[in-house]
């Protein structure tokens, strides 16, 4: 009786507790899931422009009234042109997943007339499975016709089907703000500190801790989403911004003390 209840146990789906459900809920928010590249990819690219701008600009010797409307001014245009550029991928890419079941849906028609020469049959063969298994899930799919369009766009055309509730405006409004959020971090010490000294080094040096630790939250909460090691995640993300801004820093300088441009 308890080999039955136990074999019986592995066929049937295992359902989540109340209190499993409210941790899985707490580990991978849907906002989370469904806006990480756009705040990721937003956030380090803006802080890295944005302090790479302040590196040339510092180099440069210019006042902090140049940081500060040169900073904003290029914020909020590259902050429109990645929003729009993020709405127009995506919906590129919505787009072309809609079409592409739309060809898939009309093979998959044409396929369950002759489901012995379905093309899913020689995919999950040539991924190993056994040919009476192959014909099994595919003759069980055939019931299913749109898990079976969803399987085929996968397994042939490599393409995940199309998610009715994506928006791509959505994705680009993400994407601005969170561009304008973070790329906000290295100015912030020009906005704080010109009350309090006049001293542009100090202004610069105030800058770096700000985009340091900006760079390291950004590095952190992308390891968090993608369940990578902390550490590591956050020295690559340090490790590209500090690339970027000393590059930045050195052409200011070259143009300056070697071009003998002035600002």
């Amino acid at each position: 009786m308890d080999d039955d209840n136990s074999s019986t146990a592995l066929l049937l789906p295992r359902f989540h507790s109340v209190e499993e459900e409210k941790e899985l809920k707490k580990t991978t928010p849907t906002w989370m899931g469904e806006y990480a590249k756009s705040i990721i990819y937003a956030g380090l690219e803006s802080i890295i422009t944005s302090f790479s701008l302040i590196s040339s600009i510092s180099a440069g010797h210019l006042s902090s009234v140049d940081v500060l409307v040169l900073g904003f001014a290029n914020l909020v245009a590259d902050g429109i042109s990645m929003g729009f550029g993020d709405f127009m991928s995506t919906s590129t890419e919505r787009d072309m997943a809609i079409r592409e079941r739309t060809a898939t849906e009309r093979e998959v028609t044409a396929e369950l007339l002759h489901p012995h020469h379905s093309v899913l049959l020689a995919t999950y063969q040539a991924l190993g499975m056994d040919p009476d298994d192959a014909r099994m899930v595919v003759s069980v799919f055939s019931k299913y016709k749109d898990i079976l369009v969803d399987e085929k766009m996968m397994a042939q055309k490599g393409m995940l089907p199309p998610r009715e509730a994506e928006k791509p405006w959505k994705n680009g409004v993400v994407t601005f703000f969170a561009f304008i959020l973070f790329g906000c971090a290295p100015l912030l010490s020009y906005m704080v500190l010109v009350p309090f000294t006049r001293d542009e080094s100090v202004k610069f040096v105030g800058a770096c801790v700000l985009s340091v630790s900006a760079l390291a939250l950004l590095g952190a909460a992308k390891a968090r989403i993608s369940g990578q090691r902390w550490v590591y995640s956050v020295a690559v993300t340090l490790f590209n911004g500090g690339v970027a801004a000393t590059s930045a820093y050195l052409i200011g300088w070259l143009l300056r003390n070697v071009a003998g441009l002035e600002g």
